[in-house]
């Protein structure tokens, strides 16, 4: 799995990651997830998660704001890789 940073998501992201269009969106992740795996997984593009720089550098006043905010959105979007959907996320806190 491959874990980069962009600057701000893409149209397609967004639509992608299914946010409302006025919630900040700080990662996301992008690929099947391990419980939805198939036989054929083999042909699928490797997975992807993606962080995003601008809304977490505007949302965030100190450095370790960014650092707690970058760990947090990292977890969540690996647990989304684990078949972890939001509901489940927001009872766990990591929403």
């Amino acid at each position: 799995m491959a874990i980069v940073v962009e600057h701000e998501p893409s149209p397609r992201q967004r639509r992608g990651a299914r946010t409302g269009r006025d919630e900040t969106l700080y990662g996301l992740y992008e690929g099947v997830p391990l419980t939805e795996r198939s036989a054929s997984y083999g042909l699928a593009a490797p997975p992807k998660i993606t962080i995003f720089r601008g809304p977490i550098e505007r949302d965030c006043d100190t450095t370790a704001d960014i650092s707690y905010q970058v760990t947090r959105t990292v977890i969540h979007e690996i647990a989304h890789h684990f078949g972890i959907d939001d509901e489940h996320l927001t009872q766990m806190g990591l929403d």
